[in-house]
């Protein structure tokens, strides 16, 4: 609720002529100075100004002026609006950019976009205050201006504050994080100052071990080698 009537001038005007509240209470109330209130009741001020009754408006009650009379000391209470009326919100608006200043926003675009690549188009606009299409061309390179362009600091440029370049920046980290390096990494020393386990043995479908197999092997072709010339002997005798 607004601590001051609807137009307090016209306000004070019908106050100062039907009632008989004293100049600081008219004041108190209308949120003017008492020499103003002093000013239109000798009618050196708001000459042509028509009074607005504020009992018919709904601010103020017959019984709250009537106390103000008796009690020179009673501060008058704006009444309470009877029709709850909803404050609109502004939308607001891409930022100023002085004069002096505008040649400096195209150096300002390029640096936002180099060292903070996830702000949007959007944030971008409202932080220096410049056009979708301009900083489409920065980041196409056909900006006019490209070749000669040179990343410069909005803060520095004094384009925008440090506090608003943190707080969108912030607000795109939480929407687009930034992705973790996933490169290579050392192993952990548990690892690479663990002894080096044997290698286990390999067995074969049998369930002998390779150095069992071999053995036999060998023993198997010796004995063929010893039987065959047995034999010869005994033929030549």
């Amino acid at each position: 609720m607004s601590t001051a009537p609807l137009m307090p001038k016209a306000t004070a005007v019908w106050l100062v002529e039907n009632t008989a509240l004293s100049f600081d209470q008219i004041a108190e109330f209308c949120k003017l100075h008492p020499l103003e209130v002093k000013a239109v009741a000798d009618g050196d001020a708001a000459q042509g100004i028509k009074g607005l009754d504020p009992i018919q408006t709904g601010q103020l009650t017959r019984d709250e002026i009537e106390k103000g009379e008796g009690d020179a000391n009673h501060k008058l209470k704006l009444a309470d609006r009877r029709v709850r009326v909803p404050e609109q919100k502004t939308k607001r608006g891409p930022r100023y950019t002085p004069v002096s200043r505008r040649q400096d926003r195209p150096n300002a675009i390029l640096w936002l976009i180099r060292n903070h690549p996830e702000l949007k188009d959007s944030q971008i606009m409202r932080l220096v205050g410049t056009t979708k299409s301009t900083i489409q061309g920065i980041r196409d390179r056909t900006h006019w201006n490209a070749a000669t362009l040179s990343p410069l600091d909005p803060v520095t440029l004094g384009l925008c504050s440090q506090i608003d370049l943190d707080l969108e920046v912030g607000r795109a980290a939480k929407e687009k994080p930034v992705p973790m390096d996933t490169g290579a990494t050392l192993l952990p020393a548990s690892v690479t100052t663990a002894p080096a386990m044997p290698e286990e043995e390999e067995v074969p479908a049998g369930g002998k071990p390779k150095d069992d197999m071999d053995v036999s092997a060998v023993f198997a072709k010796l004995k063929q080698i010893g039987g065959g010339k047995h034999e010869k002997d005994e033929d030549g005798e």
